[in-house]
């Protein structure tokens, strides 16, 4: 007899949103003929750079379910970070000048080869195209679920043959002034840079993130590729991704740069560690004005937990936070 233990973030199957409901409102918009499409106007508009992998929405991997409905579509696609548009939660307006197609993605640093390829090229040769529901908290202290569309990060050392000294992935954006009214901000130190250990990368739950909510991800939502490890504050989710860097150096993120006493290189969620300026310990999610509380590690504690057991840890700070 099969006995499944079910995962730390999962509840049953009554309390998360029907699937049934979720299908029936796509296929209502495939009727319409805007799913995969988006509205030209609107703020759903898909970016066109990995529209033509085709196959949205991918299949469904029942491994990763929620504990709570899925958040609106509109309001995940317009409450969003974007800080190379500016500072406001309004910023998919501002976006819509960054043009993704053709995306170049650039693999390099302690690999055997490194190479420049176009960003639906290297989704391509990665493979393992997926859909996977996934919690996102923010560091502001709000919250969503959202269904992202992609590939599991691991496949992309497979790709780039990392060499044995390697020791993590630095992740840069783009740049460019011209488009991103952000970037004219000279205090900020541009490009946006995040960073992971080799060890995270590898992890079951890092992904490559191309789609949301079935088809490819809107340019304010990180077009045409960008990180989610759910356990990790969203500010570590870097957007619109142009480098892959392999190095036995420790990368220096853009906000750990900016305010290394507010946001940390590790950045992962927990409640008992309060920011500078808020507390951690609940959170609201999109769509509502009540507050629930924060689960360690986002709720992926079993996970990922274990990533972090021999590290030379100072305080709760530098290995949560």
């Amino acid at each position: 007899m099969l006995i499944r233990t079910r995962r730390s973030w999962e509840l049953p199957e009554s309390a998360a949103t029907p699937e049934s409901v979720w299908m029936n409102r796509r296929d209502w918009l495939k009727g319409a003929g805007l799913a995969g499409l988006g509205l030209a106007a609107s703020s759903l508009a898909p970016a066109a750079a990995l529209a033509a992998i085709g196959g949205y929405p991918f299949p469904r991997n029942g491994a990763y379910s929620l504990d709570r409905a899925v958040t609106d579509e509109e309001m995940a696609t317009t409450y969003t970070n974007f800080y190379e548009f500016g500072s406001s939660k309004n910023i998919w307006k501002k976006t819509k000048r960054m043009q993704t197609d053709p995306w170049a993605a650039t693999i390099d640093g302690m690999v055997e080869s490194a190479m420049t390829l176009d960003a639906e090229a290297l989704v391509s040769a990665m493979g393992g195209f997926e859909e996977r529901l996934y919690r996102h908290r923010c560091v502001e202290a709000w919250a969503m679920a959202v269904p992202w569309s992609g590939v599991p990060l691991a496949n992309l050392l497979k790709v780039a043959k990392p060499t044995a000294g390697a020791k993590y992935i630095r992740m840069e954006t783009f740049l460019d002034p011209k488009v991103a009214p952000g970037q004219k901000q000279a205090w900020y130190p541009w490009p946006y840079v995040e960073g992971l250990t080799i060890e995270e990368a590898q992890n079951e739950l890092s992904f490559l993130a191309t789609g949301i909510y079935g088809k490819p991800l809107p340019n304010q939502n990180g077009a045409p590729i960008r990180l989610v490890t759910p356990w990790k504050y969203g500010f570590k989710g870097i957007k619109s991704i142009r480098r892959f860097t392999f190095t036995d150096q420790r990368p220096v993120s853009f906000w750990e740069q900016l305010a290394g006493n507010e946001y940390g290189f590790w950045a992962n969620v927990n409640p008992n560690v309060p920011h500078p300026r808020w507390s951690q310990a609940t959170e609201r999610m999109l769509g509502s004005d009540d507050r629930v509380p924060t689960l360690l590690f986002n709720g992926y504690r079993d996970e990922v937990e274990y990533l972090y057991a021999g590290l030379p840890v100072r305080d709760a700070r530098e290995l949560y936070y």
